[in-house]
């Protein structure tokens, strides 16, 4: 009988990738408002917009920035990696 191995296994990311789900999602959390977090993962237009949305919303705005800076921390690092850094998904 041969022993069939399995090739097809998830990709691996590196650690910078992974890393950047922490310090993102942390930046979302605590200067969601200012867009930081959109900034560090490279979406200047993004992180643009969300300054422009939380000016002219006197501040509320910085609850998307809040709300992303936590479905970041939920998602698992493969999943995070995929979506925003190699997907380059720009929001939510």
């Amino acid at each position: 009988m041969s022993e069939e191995t399995n090739n097809s296994a998830a990709p691996t990311y590196s650690k910078e990738q992974i890393d950047k789900k922490l310090i993102s999602g942390l930046l979302g959390i605590l200067l969601g408002g200012l867009g930081v977090h959109k900034f560090y993962l490279g979406y200047t237009k993004e992180g643009i917009i969300q300054i422009v949305i939380t000016i002219l919303t006197c501040g509320i705005g910085s609850v998307l920035g809040l709300i992303e800076g936590i479905l970041y921390l939920t998602k698992s690092d493969a999943e995070f990696v995929s979506t925003y850094v190699v997907g380059r998904k720009g929001w939510f």
